[in-house]
C-alpha cells in the first residue's frame, strides 16, 4: 500500500513527527530495526515520554503501522530518517546509523520519492554521506529523487512547542528538492523556513546546540569561583535578567545530558579540526561541563566535612537522575558520572526518581528508595537534588533531609541546605 511517508527511527524525533503527520491525514508508516518497539506500537503502546498510549492508539486509528521490514519504503512519497547520531569510543561521529538507514533506502528508493535527513550531524553529512549511498540506487539526487536535510527540535517534555508549532528549518540539495522539503513539511507544520543549502540547515542545528553549550559552561564555570567569593550567584542571575535587552538567563547544574548539548557540539567541533584547527570555545565548554559531577561531589564533601562526617560510607540520597525535569529520558544524563565519583570515594549511593523504577550505571544497580520520600530523607547523611521534578516538594526536602545540596537553586539557603 502507497505511504505518504516513511519515518526511520521511532524514538524521541521519529514518533512525535510520525503522530504530527498522521493527525494530518497523511498515510504514515514507521520502520525501525527493533522487532520490541514496533511490537509494543502494534499494541498501542507508547515507549517515549512524549506520547502516551491514547495518542499511539490514534495513530493506529489514522492507519499508522509500524514494521521492521524495509520494503515499506518501495512505496512511499517520502521517507525521513530519524535515526540517533552518538559519539564514537574516540568522541568523533558515530554515523553507522545514518549509513545504514540509507543504505536500506538505497535498496528501495523510487524515481520522484523525497528523502530528509534529520538526525544532527556535522555540516556536509547529507552531501557527502548520505547522497552517495542514495545514488547507489542508480538515480541521482535533485534529478531523479529529492534530497533535503532538515534538523529536528524535539524538546522531550516540553508543553508548549512540539510538531507543529516549531519553526521547521529546511534546505535541499538543490533549490528543488528544498521546495519539495518545504511543501511536505508545510502540510503538518506552521512554519517552515527555507535555508540556502543542505549544510546551512545542518549548521544551524549546530549552532542552536553550541549556543547553549558554551553558556552553560559560563555560568557553571562561574558558579565555581562564585561559591569561593561568597557570591549568590542564583540572586545575580535572576537580577541579571531583569534586564529587558541583550541579556538571556542561563543557570548553573551538575552538567549536560540529553541527546543534544553533550553531542552535537562535538560534532561541529570534528569539522573543524579538518580544517587543522581546533574549534577552542566548544573544547572549552565540554571540559568546564564534563568537570561539573566531579564538583558537586566535592561539594557534598564539604558539607559532610562541616558537618563532622567523610563521604567514605556516607549514605547519600540523589533526587532525580534524569537528564531532564519530567521526564524518563537518561540519556547523557550527568548522574551518571556523579554516581560513578561517589563510588570511587567510598560512598553508599541511591537514588529516588519517581520517573525512574529501577537504575545501573556501569552494570551495576543503583539501590532505589524504598518508603514514603521524608523518611528517605532522614535516613541518609547528604541528599542531593540533581533534577527538580515538579513532583518535589522543595520545603518537605528541606525538612527531612539532614544536608541538602541543591544544584538547580531552588532551595532556601539555610545552615544545613546549601545551593551549587
Amino acid at each position: 500500500m502507497r505511504s505518504d511517508l516513511v519515518v526511520i527511527g521511532l524514538g524521541y524525533v521519529g514518533l512525535p513527527l510520525a503522530l504530527e503527520a498522521c493527525r494530518s491525514g497523511m498515510a504514515v508508516a514507521g520502520l525501525d530495526r527493533d522487532a520490541r518497539t514496533v511490537a509494543r506500537l502494534g499494541e498501542g503502546r507508547s515507549h517515549i515520554d512524549d506520547i502516551d498510549d491514547e495518542a499511539v492508539a490514534s495513530m493506529g486509528a489514522a492507519g499508522f503501522t509500524a514494521t521492521t521490514d524495509e520494503r515499506v519504503i518501495a512505496d512511499a512519497a517520502a521517507v525521513v530518517v530519524c535515526v540517533p547520531t552518538p559519539l564514537s569510543e574516540h568522541g568523533g561521529p558515530d554515523l553507522a546509523m545514518v549509513e545504514d538507514a540509507c543504505a536500506v533506502i538505497s535498496r528501495h528508493l523510487r524515481p520522484g520519492t523525497l528523502v530528509v535527513l534529520e538526525s544532527t550531524t556535522y555540516p556536509g553529512t547529507t552531501d557527502e554521506v548520505v547522497r552517495p549511498i542514495l545514488e547507489r540506487s542508480g538515480l541521482k539526487a535533485g534529478t531523479d529523487f529529492h534530497l533535503a536535510f532538515s534538523p529536528e527540535r524535539v524538546d522531550p517534555g516540553n508543553r508548549d512547542y512540539g510538531i507543529r508549532n516549531t519553526p521547521k528549518v529546511v534546505g535541499g540539495y538543490t533549490p528543488a528538492c528544498t521546495a519539495a522539503a518545504a511543501a511536505f513539511y508545510g502540510k503538518f507544520v506552521d512554519q517552515v523556513v527555507q535555508a540556502a543549502g543542505t549544510r546551512e540547515a545542518e549548521m544551524a542545528k549546530l549552532i542552536e546546540n553550541t549556543y547553549r553549550h558554551v553558556n552553560i559552561a559560563l555560568v557553571n564555570e562561574m558558579a565555581v569561583f562564585s561559591h569561593e567569593l561568597g557570591i549568590d550567584l542564583w540572586d545575580a542571575i535572576s537580577c541579571a535578567a531583569t534586564k529587558p535587552f541583550g541579556f538571556q538567563a542561563f543557570r548553573p547544574g551538575p552538567g549536560v545530558g540529553g541527546h543534544c548539548i553533550p553531542i552535537d557540539p562535538n560534532y561541529l567541533a570534528h569539522k573543524v579540526r579538518t580544517l587543522g584547527y581546533p574549534f577552542r570555545m566548544v573544547e572549552l565548554a565540554q571540559e568546564i561541563n564534563t568537570r561539573m559531577p566531579r564538583y558537586v561531589v566535592e561539594r557534598a564533601q564539604q558539607l559532610l566535612d562541616r558537618a563532622g562526617k567523610t563521604l567514605g560510607g556516607a549514605r547519600v540520597l540523589l533526587l532525580g537522575v534524569t537528564y531532564k525535569a519530567d521526564i524518563a529520558d537518561q540519556r547523557e544524563t550527568s548522574a551518571r558520572h556523579v554516581v560513578r565519583r561517589l563510588r570511587a570515594l567510598g560512598a553508599e549511593v541511591s537514588f529516588h526518581d519517581p520517573y525512574v523504577p529501577a537504575w545501573e550505571v556501569d552494570g551495576i544497580p543503583v539501590p532505589a528508595a524504598t518508603g514514603a520520600l521524608p523518611e528517605t530523607l532522614e535516613r541518609a547523611d547528604v541528599a542531593i537534588l540533581l533534577q527538580q521534578h515538579r513532583a518535589y516538594d522543595l520545603h518537605e526536602i528541606e525538612r527531612h533531609a539532614p544536608l541538602l545540596l541543591d544544584t538547580r537553586g531552588s532551595a532556601r539557603p539555610q545552615a544545613h541546605v546549601e545551593r551549587l
